[in-house]
């Protein structure tokens, strides 16, 4: 990967973690409301570090690691960078089930949010879905089922692996509605400074695992993933601390984040199947669907 692309990639990353972690910056910024001086500074500072290193940057070598278990923790990190030819051959081996997982979560991410989720309307057609949000269950379903029945023609790993992704879906998004029900109850509860700050960094990490595997859909390069994630996590904090009530007039931004994981979604389940997308369709799609919605909202 020459200088130009890897600086597009993380370009590419940045802007969709900023984006997809805006819901969770409002509401990090009306619990901080109740928090002194000293505190506010503590969590941009030493938040930061375990934001950016011990979820952004643990998480997805954890990921690749477990995804190839010939690798060593050195070799999982470096991989992407490496000439070995055993090292490259057991990433091309892992990589399609590491895809399809993450391609299957990103897809029901999107549909749970088109069909289920309060939104600001994008679209004239997102009333359309909301009205039958029954439909979700269905549909995902029946997408579950596709999706396994053709990896099964090519590897059972992989079938097993989209059924990883879609449990890996319900499990964490019941934890993250817990934690944003939780998060709005701290506004009012009376609890000390520290302990918020750890609830915060607790609901932070439910919260980035949408990030970090729409990630893979930009690079496995794990280095990569920690820089852009990383400087994304860092704007994400500025905006909690300084100019969110201005991020809450752009009412559609978190419309730009959903309809750009779908394309993510699509994208891995593509490579995952042996249609090879160029690498720089990912971060391109995400800077003109962002950037869409963006000017829509100034309008």
């Amino acid at each position: 990967m020459s200088i130009i692309a890897m600086i597009f990639t993380v370009l590419g990353l940045c802007l969709f973690e900023t984006v997809s972690s805006i819901d969770n910056a409002i509401i990090n910024a009306e619990v901080l409301t109740t928090m002194s001086e000293r505190a506010r500074k503590w969590f941009l500072i030493w938040g930061i570090i375990i934001a950016v290193f011990l979820v952004r940057g643990l998480l997805p070598w954890f990921i690749v690691w477990a995804a190839t278990p010939g690798l060593g923790p050195v070799e999982s990190l470096t991989a992407t960078f490496s000439s070995d030819p055993q090292v490259t051959s057991a990433i091309q081996q892992s990589t399609p089930m590491l895809l399809i997982a993450g391609g299957t979560f990103l897809i029901f991410l999107f549909f749970h949010w088109l069909f289920l989720e309060h939104k600001n309307y994008g679209l004239f057609i997102e009333p359309f879905f909301v009205k039958r949000g029954v439909w979700f269950f269905a549909l995902v379903s029946i997408l579950l089922t596709v999706i396994v029945w053709y990896a099964l023609k090519i590897e059972k790993m992989m079938a097993f692996a989209a059924v990883l992704g879609s449990t890996a879906f319900f499990i964490t998004h019941g934890f993250k509605q817990n934690a944003e029900e939780s998060e709005r109850e701290l506004v009012n509860r009376k609890m000390t400074d520290i302990s918020k700050i750890l609830y915060l960094e607790v609901i932070d990490m439910t919260f980035s695992i949408d990030g970090i595997l729409g990630a893979f859909a930009f690079t496995l390069s794990v280095p990569l993933i920690l820089i852009g994630n990383g400087l994304g996590a860092i704007v994400v904090r500025q905006l909690t601390i300084g100019n969110i009530e201005r991020v809450k007039k752009y009412r559609y931004l978190k419309n730009g984040a959903m309809y750009s994981i779908l394309v993510l979604g699509c994208v891995m389940l593509a490579d995952s199947f042996g249609i090879h997308i160029p690498f720089w369709v990912s971060p391109l799609s995400t800077f003109m669907i962002i950037g869409f919605f963006f000017i829509k909202s100034v309008k």
